[in-house]
């Protein structure tokens, strides 16, 4: 590379031809010569493919390309973006929606509050406040704050927004290890994420994972219509907390072995 840069953003994609704003990735590139952008096509059937090949070419520098030849989920789409990333000296790793219904320019404050903060873990909450542009379909909001609350309790963590598509971690050796085998669940990998972390936290003699993570309220955020997630997936959703509760328990001091 060129430039040294600072931070690899995965973006997992899976049919999004009709979605992905290619000028918006382009530009921020452009401006932000210590962030670089790492795309997983996650088997795509659509034009998805050739339009990242076409994002990669206009800057090789900083933006390239991982193709998965069936489609795994975006589970397992970000972890291969992941360790893509790891091949690089990158000081932060994250992942965000290739819909961009979090805005790019939340990018650079995630990583300004891991440098100043002193912490691990950067998570972006839509939390709608006075002046700020979060639009969210009623409906999945409801159900979003539902799901929150047992995953906070399964967490044993007070967070309020784990779904949030906009997330920034310390390139480290708990990262590694978090990433370094797939997630046992397809939806809520968030979840599986923090509750990995929370197990590496307490192995180290810490309870408390919120002296390593921190929220920060997107100032924008809009719910962009043809999302693949579907109210059913809610459903999904719980039974698949339930998993992460049972394989993750707070008494078990080290990963699980299967």
């Amino acid at each position: 590379m060129g430039v040294m840069q600072k931070t690899a953003i995965v973006v997992p994609c899976y049919n999004e031809s009709q979605r992905l704003k290619m000028e918006e990735f382009l530009n921020y590139a452009r401006y932000n010569k210590n962030t670089s952008f790492i795309f997983v096509d996650d088997g795509s059937t659509d034009d998805t493919s050739d339009i990242v090949k076409s994002i990669c070419s206009s800057n090789p520098e900083q933006i390239s390309y991982v193709k998965q030849k069936e489609n795994r989920g975006k589970a397992e789409a970000v972890r291969q973006g992941f360790l893509k990333a790891m091949e690089s000296d990158f000081k932060n790793i994250g992942y965000w929606d290739a819909d961009l219904s979090a805005p790019l320019d939340s990018i650079n404050r995630l990583c300004e509050l891991l440098d100043h903060q002193k912490k691990t873990i950067a998570i972006g909450s839509r939390v709608k406040l006075l002046g700020y542009k979060i639009e969210r379909n009623p409906l999945r909001h409801y159900l979003g704050r539902l799901f929150a609350t047992c995953a906070s309790y399964v967490l044993g963590l007070a967070i309020y927004d784990t779904q949030c598509g906009a997330k920034i971690f310390k390139n480290n050796s708990d990262l590694k290890k978090v990433f370094s085998r797939p997630f046992t669940v397809r939806w809520i990998f968030d979840v599986e994420i923090l509750a990995r972390y929370k197990l590496i936290v307490i192995d180290k003699g810490v309870e408390c994972l919120e002296d390593y993570a921190l929220e920060y309220p997107l100032k924008e955020w809009t719910h962009i219509y043809g999302s693949k997630i579907k109210i059913n997936d809610f459903l999904l959703a719980g039974l698949e907390l339930i998993k992460i509760y049972r394989l993750y328990n707070p008494r078990k001091t080290k990963f699980p072995s299967t």
